[in-house]
């Protein structure tokens, strides 16, 4: 306990690191008291009546789990930075197979630059379209909409695509000039904002006992996912100017410095969760749309807790792990790399054999933390086939545990680095944060 209050004094006593946080605890307070700024001309207390009326567990029940409510209550910030996320999964994706875009990512900044823009573009068309679609629902929700005029529209279409792009506004500058990822820690805290509510709600519904073996559950499910995270297969790799300084006697002892190509065991992250759930999502909006969405497949797709729907959701997890794997992680590029700094891997020939020795390490061990990933993402609807109510299941697995664990490192990671520059100890002494380099090597993939 001592250390880590040790640990707090150091980072405050840096102060642009104390600056830093404070400048991002106040866009995120900034966030937070947007999120309850109601739209002109919306009930908000009969739309909140009315989304809370419904069975939940539902699409939009995690949307309002992301957003911290504000979807529910009609606010300006109803739709999120959702719209800028998926525009980015568009974009990525579309530089995987158009060469024109790819050819932007090796252009540095400028090409970063370029693509950025590309993504506002595309977020604003997406944010459009989301915003019509949340007035449809809002004329659904029986007293929500206090005068559905065409002004009503148009002012609502702007005020929630105004707010989106506010809220990308505040994720660049807390990146830039804050701590941590600014997207990810604004879906963090929205999601955090839920947490006591639902623990509150399920203290109220269980029996002590039960509900301490359902905090034990959620603890043990935490830690795989953390483990999850952090693990990487190291493939050791040796260079050929190390080794030559080394038989000069240059490295100490015979023992040149050891270097690794570090793969992650999970190089997707929650990506693969996101497109599964769009996918899923689909099939139910248009039969909704076009048919009858309360029978046959509609009613299976839409009962996220039943059997076939979780046996489809787990086998789509485990194909797109794979393929989003495949555009984020090139063994051909690792390869080249190696061969420009004189490494190798020992036993396999510089070139198409190191890619291909890459590309069957990472296949292999992308099909445990695939299935892992998709037994984690299907826990919350066995916890709700156990007993525990839709908003306390969401914080068992998923996308919520998942982006949770994973902004928290990242953020830790960003704040130790600034404590080791000022020769100060990091917050994980044993069990360091992952990401953290003691030494030479390529760059984490």
């Amino acid at each position: 306990m001592r250390a880590l209050i040790d640990t707090l004094r150091n980072i405050f006593k840096i102060q642009e690191l104390r600056e830093r946080i404070l400048y991002t605890l106040l866009l995120l307070a900034v966030f937070r008291l947007g999120t309850f700024v109601v739209l002109p001309g919306i009930d908000s207390t009969q739309l909140s009546a009315a989304f809370g009326s419904g069975d939940g567990g539902g699409l939009l029940d995690l949307f309002n789990t992301f957003l911290g409510g504000a979807f529910a209550r009609g606010s300006i910030l109803a739709l999120g930075i959702m719209p800028y996320i998926s525009a980015s999964i568009v974009v990525q994706l579309l530089g995987a197979v158009i060469p024109s875009i790819q050819k932007l990512r090796t252009e540095g900044e400028s090409g970063q630059k370029k693509m950025n823009q590309m993504t506002r573009y595309l977020t604003v068309a997406i944010t459009g379209g989301q915003a019509a679609g949340y007035v449809v629902y809002l004329n659904q929700s029986p007293g929500a909409v206090i005068d559905n005029s065409f002004i009503f529209w148009i002012t609502t279409v702007f005020i929630l695509t105004a707010g989106t792009m506010f809220l990308v506004w505040l994720g660049e500058r807390i990146t830039d000039n804050g701590i941590g990822n600014g997207v990810s820690l604004l879906i963090m805290i929205g999601i955090i904002a839920g947490l006591p509510s639902a623990l509150l709600q399920e203290w109220a519904a269980r029996l002590p006992m039960i509900f301490f073996i359902e905090i034990l559950a959620l603890g043990v499910v935490t830690m795989a996912v953390v483990a999850l995270t952090q693990a990487t297969r190291k493939i050791p790799v040796h260079y050929a100017r190390q080794m030559a300084g080394n038989r000069l006697g240059q490295m100490g002892r015979g023992n040149a410095a050891r270097q690794y190509i570090p793969l992650k065991v999970n190089s997707a992250g929650v990506m693969p969760i996101i497109f599964a759930q769009a996918i899923m999502f689909l099939p139910t909006s248009l039969l909704g749309l076009f048919g009858d969405g309360t029978s046959g497949l509609a009613a299976v797709l839409a009962d996220y807790t039943g059997f076939w729907y979780n046996v489809i959701f787990f086998f789509m997890i485990i194909i797109f792990t794979y393929f989003y794997t495949a555009i984020t992680v090139n063994p051909n590029e690792i390869a080249d790399q190696l061969k420009r700094n004189g490494g190798f891997i020992p036993g396999v020939k510089p070139g198409k054999k190191t890619a291909n020795y890459i590309d069957t390490v990472l296949s292999r061990i992308t099909l445990p933390g695939s299935i892992f990933l998709a037994f984690v993402s299907i826990f919350p609807a066995i916890a709700m086939q156990l007993g525990a109510s839709s908003g306390f299941a969401q914080f068992f697995g998923g996308t919520t545990l998942l982006i949770m664990i994973g902004v928290v490192l990242d953020t830790l990671q960003q704040v130790e680095s600034y404590l080791l520059m000022r020769h100060y100890d990091g917050l994980m002494q044993s069990g360091r944060v992952r990401g953290r380099k003691r030494g030479g090597g390529l760059a984490a993939v």
